[in-house]
């Protein structure tokens, strides 16, 4: 993929048989955006981290974010950044004002329900125990995002079965052309 990336996981991190993992194996040049704490993340420090890591970028990335770094795009692209990213491939977005809502994970509520100034997609399962995919649809359609929905596929990360994943490989593929057209 001719694409500069930038990956985001969520909280806690995503682990080695997380599908991010998987990619940046194969992509040796995709960065992972360090955050200083994983189990307790705040999100103006962390929108601050992504600002970092964009500016440290050769030219605008694509962010690839899973769970609650999907809000974190979210609220990054309301902070007046004088910076600008290509895309934004958001798989699983945590709901941050749902009762299941991790309580480690600190000012991500409200949800910011803008139009994002970039294409986007947005990935959904069925039976994610962090978001409805009523939520997640309302998510994607306020954001400007196209929306893919793929079934009972839980939090769509390693513990759910979705190591290598290369469909959703293959429709970060399909933003990447978008964006370099």
């Amino acid at each position: 993929m001719d694409c500069d990336v930038l990956t985001l996981a969520g909280i806690w991190n995503s682990g080695p048989s997380h599908w991010q993992t998987h990619w940046e194996k194969r992509n040796p040049a995709w960065k992972r955006v360090a955050h200083r704490d994983w189990n307790n993340p705040e999100r103006h420090e962390w929108v601050d981290e992504l600002d970092a890591a964009i500016a440290m970028s050769e030219g605008p990335p694509i962010l690839v974010a899973h769970s609650l770094s999907c809000v974190l795009v979210a609220h990054w692209a309301r902070s007046e950044s004088a910076l600008s990213i290509s895309g934004a491939f958001l798989v699983a977005p945590a709901d941050a004002e749902a009762a299941s809502f991790p309580s480690e994970a600190v000012g991500f509520a409200p949800m910011q329900l803008h139009k994002l100034p970039f294409p986007s997609i947005v990935v959904a399962s069925a039976n994610d125990p962090y978001v409805s995919i009523e939520r997640a649809r309302a998510f994607a359609q306020a954001w400007g995002s196209r929306f893919v929905e793929i079934g009972d596929a839980g939090h769509i990360n390693g513990d759910s079965g979705y190591g290598d994943w290369p469909e959703g490989e293959r429709l970060l593929g399909e933003l990447c052309r978008q964006v370099s057209a």
